[in-house]
């Protein structure tokens, strides 16, 4: 799946894109800035991803309304956190694939 987070720290973005390699995702990354070309740049983000992860703590309050009404009207599933660092990238994706590894095993225990 991809991946796209909006705002964060921008030095962490190498660290984001092997956490989500390793899980098997591609990551899609933007720095929350929506003055200039920005504003079209997330749009675009945020038809490719299958996730959004926002941080609001670094991002302007515009940026924030603007991802989150991006993604209703796009269908993007969205994830509020007010910090993201690479260890709650790590966790988050893990929790993506619980479920998915929890359904699994139940259908296979009923056969």
């Amino acid at each position: 799946m991809r991946i796209g987070i909006v705002g964060g720290v921008e030095r962490n973005e190498a660290d984001f894109r092997d956490i989500a390699a390793r899980a098997g995702h591609t990551l899609a990354f933007h720095g929350g800035h929506v003055g200039g070309r920005g504003s079209a740049s997330l749009a675009e983000l945020i038809r490719g991803v299958g996730l959004l992860i926002v941080v609001t703590d670094v991002n302007s309050h515009g940026a924030v309304q603007q991802a989150r009404r991006l993604a209703r009207k796009n269908g993007t599933p969205l994830v509020l956190h007010r910090r993201c660092s690479p260890a709650r990238l790590a966790a988050i994706l893990a929790g993506l694939e619980a479920p998915a590894a929890a359904t699994a095993s139940a259908a296979a225990g009923s056969i």
